[in-house]
């Protein structure tokens, strides 16, 4: 019948019946609707593929090291596709590693956000009463801390490495992914089914498990999506700055740190890097908006 219609204009009669209008195919709404998850998703794993997969296939020069008789090099140069920095190091190659280094950033900040931190908001909303307030009281002091304030404290503390720019971003994370985790537990905590299941005896563990936690999942799954492209902005700031990755080791903060130093002679050294990091982010916030917008809302 939706095909038919759809299909079919109905005239209107003598006695003035209304004329149906064509209806537009699902199957072609569906898929133009789906191109805001396919375009900054397939980019995105178009990156991967670059940062992860393409230097075991394509020899590439190493991002440290650089030959100081290759110093200097603009972009197009045979073998330095985008040049070379002051001291010869291969931009493409830094680029790459530099994005290499982002990227397991996001997946180890948000992956520790999203297990520890959904699982202290889940227990505060399953454990209710004084101890959810004090648990969530303590996470609310550590979010009034600026986050690039607190990243450098911690980094100036531990020392900087990509190891401790993982705990530090974690530190400022884990509280949000809680607040973020609580508050979806809460509104599924109060449903019909789950006041039932404690009714009958059931384990507040086992029905967080059964009933909880898959209901707000792609809530969390959604959410570390969108902030994925914050933590880069947080990583590559602190970088820019002297508190991140340390050089010469490759990373789009420090990048661009170099590249403003030379600007006025070389605007590609800050340009190229400057780039990469906002399309990147762009296409993180698109997937996460795109996410949102289907599946975003606890059920």
């Amino acid at each position: 019948m939706a095909a038919l219609l759809s299909e079919t204009e109905t005239t209107s009669s003598a006695q003035g019946a209304p004329v149906l209008a064509e209806v537009p195919s699902p199957r072609g709404r569906g898929w133009v609707h789906s191109l805001d998850i396919y375009i900054p998703g397939g980019f995105l794993l178009a990156m991967l593929f670059i940062c992860f997969v393409w230097p075991y296939l394509y020899k590439i020069p190493p991002p440290v090291g650089g030959n100081i008789l290759t110093a200097g090099l603009p972009v197009g140069s045979p073998g330095h596709i985008l040049g070379t920095t002051v001291v010869g190091n291969d931009i493409m190659s830094r680029l790459i590693y530099g994005g290499r280094t982002s990227f397991e950033i996001i997946f180890a900040v948000q992956g520790i956000g999203l297990v520890v931190g959904g699982t202290i908001g889940v227990t505060a909303a399953m454990l209710r009463g004084f101890t959810e307030t004090i648990m969530m009281r303590i996470l609310d002091v550590i979010i009034a801390f600026p986050a690039i304030i607190l990243v450098v404290v911690i980094v100036l503390g531990l020392g900087a490495s990509e190891g401790t720019l993982i705990w530090a971003l974690s530190v400022v994370g884990i509280p949000i992914f809680a607040r973020v985790s609580r508050a979806g537990a809460v509104t599924v905590r109060e449903q019909t089914y789950i006041v039932a299941a404690e009714l009958s005896g059931s384990k507040r563990w086992r029905i967080a498990l059964r009933h909880v936690v898959p209901n707000i999942m792609t809530s969390l799954l959604t959410f570390a999506v969108l902030g994925a492209g914050v933590v880069v902005i947080i990583e590559a700031t602190v970088s820019f700055f002297g508190y991140g990755i340390p050089l010469p080791g490759p990373s789009w903060g420090n990048m661009i740190a170099t590249g403003a130093q030379t600007m006025s002679t070389r605007p590609s050294l800050l340009l190229i890097p400057s780039i990469v990091l906002l399309a990147t982010v762009i296409a993180l916030n698109m997937l996460g908006e795109a996410m949102r917008r289907r599946w975003g809302t606890v059920r």
